[in-house]
């Protein structure tokens, strides 16, 4: 009877010489995934003409638009009605000179955005931001 049983027994377990490679293909695919979604994000550009070359000094001092924490606009320092920031603009868009744009922290974005797409249609191309620091009242 023990012959039968050791006839019977199982060899010995032998060491596997093959890799499971179903992690690996796990985590190459979610790797794989990643990057899809994370290479769209990366290329994402802002156009921005930049300028060529050596810079030269503006001769004309630039004019400062100001938005107050209200939404009120000034003109270097003057009140500004909404009606006449389109002509001011076209003047100084004619004349080449620069415009800085000051928004105070607290001004709501809208009306920032609504300034913004106001200077954009005048055709100002030297435009610069001013700190975010609160105006002076």
């Amino acid at each position: 009877m023990a012959r039968a049983i050791r006839a019977r027994r199982l060899p010995d377990a032998a060491p596997i010489g093959a890799i499971n490679i179903t992690p690996l293909i796990d985590v190459m695919l979610v790797l794989l995934v990643v990057i899809i979604i994370a290479i769209p994000i990366a290329s994402h550009k802002v156009p921005v003409d930049l300028p060529v070359g050596r810079g030269t000094v503006d001769p004309q001092p630039p004019a400062v638009l100001a938005i107050d924490r209200q939404g009120s606009l000034y003109w270097n320092g003057a009140a500004l009605a909404d009606a006449a920031l389109p002509a001011k603009l076209t003047t100084l868009q004619q004349s080449g000179a620069a415009l800085h744009l000051q928004t105070d922290p607290e001004a709501r974005y809208e009306r920032f955005d609504g300034v913004l797409a106001t200077v954009k249609r005048a055709g100002i191309t030297k435009l610069g931001f001013v700190g975010n620091r609160p105006l002076e009242d």
